[in-house]
């Protein structure tokens, strides 16, 4: 195919896979600008836009390194006369690399809502920033999106990232997850062409990750592949309960994910295997007791089962009661499972498990750590 008119291709709307255009920089090249004129084959270039300054914020000029890279969806840099801010929820610019909420700021912006002053208050927003030769009393447009500032060790180039809705954000386990970070390292899995992944609750209570992917043609992607693929760069709480190979992303007539469509996922079940050691048959009751469940094996995840962050409070306090010792509710998310659990609070216990017999009575009773206490504030 030649196309000798063809010299600039923009990409806008939805957040770009840069790896996907893979096939098409072998085919025609990466194109470069110079003085404002395309070379070197036709140029690919992302554009962040809003309809608030209507409709363009930034750009980036695809080249093969960023396609390469396999890196998400980079926004580049402001377009002449605005400028973008990456905030916390106090307004604060974040690091680089971390995410924040995207700030637009210019002579471009709109001026707020037509006859909707209560949406315009929570949208526009003083700019807190004195910027040489701004006038003052300009606002800011919260847009909703989440990015963050890339830095290029070896070009020095600072770029745009966007990571997602802010409203894309959900709270499983206790963890505010981005739906987009999550995708972006499931759709870089081998032989992965497209991914999506959305948050399901087909069990009132249970609420999961699921990831939907599309292998690449003549690609062999399987679920196991693509759970230990995520396992190696995301923590535990964010990688996906469950991957569905799927032949295509159903989209919706105007192109989005069409979530409705998506076919609910079939978990894989595990061999029972009953706790052996006296530790891990007291994290198992529990689990029952607090989950309401009749058998929990030691492979059994608690959060898997329908545990929340809320549980998780009863659980550790009733684990920690009958074993004598205390355990952080953080050491449940970090070891959810019955042997895991069990193994952990094991080294905090030095006689679990042993039964409470009688002793001989010695002469003097020793006091206890709380009449200890009392004794040495008397005296």
């Amino acid at each position: 195919i030649d196309l000798p008119s063809l010299r600039f291709v923009v990409f806008g709307g939805e957040a770009l896979e840069p790896r996907r255009l893979a096939g098409w920089v072998g085919r025609f090249g990466d194109g470069s600008v110079v003085d404002g004129v395309s070379v070197g084959g036709p140029v690919l270039v992302n554009m962040y836009g809003i309809t608030e300054t209507t409709v363009h914020v930034t750009h980036r000029v695809i080249d093969a390194g960023v396609v390469a890279g396999g890196v998400a969806s980079v926004v580049g840099v402001p377009i002449d006369g605005l400028r973008v801010f990456v905030l916390d929820t106090r307004l604060h610019p974040v690091a680089p690399g971390v995410a924040g909420e995207l700030y637009v700021a210019g002579g471009q912006l709109a001026r707020g809502y037509h006859e909707r002053a209560g949406l315009t208050s929570t949208r526009f927003v003083a700019n807190p920033f004195v910027v040489e030769g701004v006038a003052a009393g300009e606002r800011l447009y919260r847009t909703g999106d989440v990015a963050r500032w890339r830095f290029d060790v070896v070009s020095g180039a600072v770029d745009l990232e966007y990571v997602g809705r802010a409203d894309d954000q959900v709270k499983i386990r206790g963890f505010r997850i981005e739906l987009g970070e999550v995708e972006a390292v499931v759709s870089g899995a081998p032989g992965v062409g497209a991914a999506a992944v959305v948050v399901r609750e087909d069990v009132p209570g249970d609420v999961r990750l699921v990831g939907y992917v599309v292998g690449r043609e003549g690609a062999v992607v399987t679920p196991e592949a693509v759970l230990a693929f995520a396992g190696q760069s995301l923590p535990g709480y964010m990688v996906p309960s469950a991957v569905v190979v799927v032949d295509a992303i159903p989209l919706t007539a105007n192109g989005k994910l069409d979530r409705r469509a998506l076919p609910a996922p079939v978990f894989a079940s595990r061999t029972f295997r009953a706790p052996g050691s006296p530790v891990e048959q007291v994290v198992a009751g529990v689990f029952e007791q607090v989950l309401g469940v009749e058998r929990v094996g030691v492979d059994d995840d608690f959060f898997a089962a329908g545990g929340n962050s809320l549980l998780a409070t009863r659980v550790v306090a009733r684990v920690g009661e009958a074993l004598g010792t205390r355990v952080a509710v953080r050491v449940l998310f970090e070891a959810p499972t019955v042997g895991e659990l069990a193994q952990v609070v094991s080294a905090s216990v030095s006689d679990a498990g042993v039964p409470l017999v009688a002793r001989v009575r010695p002469d003097r009773v020793p006091l206890s750590l709380a009449q200890t206490r009392m004794w040495f504030l008397n005296r």
